[in-house]
């Protein structure tokens, strides 16, 4: 099944001189509305009317988070403000903030990329699918739920939480396709056993499931449990959101709208291109986007490109399931997360920065996040007053990151040491 056929079934040569002459008109209007770019070009002496060649990709500027929340709120916008009718949000390095935004062509070309992940997956417009994704200024939810609509299928926007209002919507409303985190897909699944609640009269049957690090393993164990078909996607909100990448039924890697976005694989220490099919950091360029036009934006993803034709006929270039990242950014419960932001909470708080370490593990299913900090913060005898600092951390890590954390006070020796310093994240989750 395709969305659009004309142009996921394209014949590469055809699709080659699309992406060609998109990607030379995306610079010659970059070039022209972002001062950022302009400059960059000036100083690399590149003419993007020169531009002739999918080749010369390599000599333009990589763009990085860093660059985004720098020059934040609207500082890389291409179009005015008041051609902007979306704004979304999301984290840079060292926790800056990061905001998107979109014109009403954006959110017609998001809703149409959507659409094809969610068919490529196997779901069609007599589906109910329920959106278990957070609807804040993350665009998860959102994506997925223009994408549906587009499609014609009947949301159902549950957003995320309330486990057992979540059963009783998948029970009640007949839903057949579930979007969630791979993670919470298994913990519903815990849940629903714990009720006695019969996976086999439901009517589920389609999972598209991503935002956060999954196996083959557990996507076996979520499609047993769960009685479904389950495929992987993938977006991130400096792109886009839902809708850069994501599964066909043959499920040997996610297919990215290559008309839209042009993928490359960087060696991220030395920032040259990898050779075809070795694994490295993934870079994207916008090729139609309006507000916020981006030129080989690094993602920080590791994965590889899969060249190789897919039995499904879908011509676009395949991305293996992202198997690492190569900066300091956590993926925790699906929320992008940088140390540096828990460190600026904890000084904030304390008002200086105490010795800490971040602890992830697995609980059943899903992320539990522990701040493990140095005993000495507080009297040891203040019993109560430990218990307030103790909640009024994990209050503001809550309000400010939307993760949940444990906070304990621990002695210092008792925190996991790599020579004589403290390691700043033990990542104990396997996926």
């Amino acid at each position: 099944m395709y969305f659009e056929p004309k142009y996921e079934c394209m014949n590469r040569e055809s699709l080659e001189q699309l992406k060609l002459e998109r990607l030379q008109a995306a610079l010659t209007r970059i070039s022209k509305n972002v001062p950022f770019y302009r400059k960059k070009f000036e100083e690399l002496k590149i003419d993007p009317y020169d531009f002739e060649s999918l080749y010369d990709l390599v000599n333009l500027p990589l763009t990085t988070k860093n660059d985004l929340a720098e020059h934040a709120p609207y500082g890389l916008f291409a179009v005015p403000l008041r051609e902007v009718v979306r704004l979304h949000g999301t984290y840079g390095l060292r926790g800056k903030s990061v905001v998107v935004g979109y014109t009403i062509n954006d959110i017609h070309r998001w809703s149409k990329l959507a659409a094809r992940v969610l068919m490529a997956g196997g779901v069609t417009k007599d589906d109910v699918i329920q959106v278990a994704y957070n609807y804040g200024l993350s665009t998860s939810g959102f994506g997925i739920h223009y994408g549906a609509e587009e499609l014609g299928a009947t949301v159902v926007p549950a957003s995320s939480g309330n486990t057992n209002r979540q059963i009783s919507i998948i029970q009640d409303y007949n839903v057949t396709t579930l979007v969630c985190l791979p993670s919470y897909a298994l913990y519903l699944a815990d849940r629903m056993e714990e009720k006695g609640i019969n996976i086999n009269a439901l009517s589920l049957r389609t999972g598209l499931l991503g935002e956060e690090a999954w196996s083959e393993e557990t996507r076996i164990e979520i499609q047993d449990r769960l009685k479904i078909t389950a495929a992987d996607n993938y977006g991130l909100s400096e792109i886009m959101g839902p809708g850069v990448a994501g599964e066909c039924l043959e499920r040997k890697g996610m297919h990215v709208n290559e008309d839209h976005f042009l993928p490359e694989v960087i060696d991220p220490k030395t920032l040259k291109p990898v050779e075809p099919g070795q694994v490295g950091e993934l870079v994207i360029t916008t090729l139609t986007k309006e507000a916020l036009p981006l030129i080989r934006f690094r993602t920080g993803d590791l994965t590889r490109l899969i060249y190789d034709p897919c039995p499904c006929g879908r011509t676009f270039v395949r991305m293996q399931r992202i198997t690492g990242r190569c900066d300091d950014m956590l993926i925790i419960q699906g929320v992008n997360v940088f140390p540096e932001q828990i460190s600026m909470i904890l000084s904030d708080t304390e008002g200086r920065t105490p010795n800490y370490q971040i602890v992830l593990e697995r609980e059943g299913s899903l992320d539990k996040a522990t701040v493990l900090m140095e005993a000495d913060v507080l009297i040891p005898d203040k019993i109560k007053e430990q218990q307030r600092f103790i909640e009024g951390v994990k209050q503001r890590l809550a309000m400010e990151l939307g993760v949940f954390f444990e906070v304990r006070l621990v002695e210092l020796r008792s925190m996991v040491f790599e020579g004589d310093k403290v390691v700043p994240v033990v990542d104990k989750r396997t996926f």
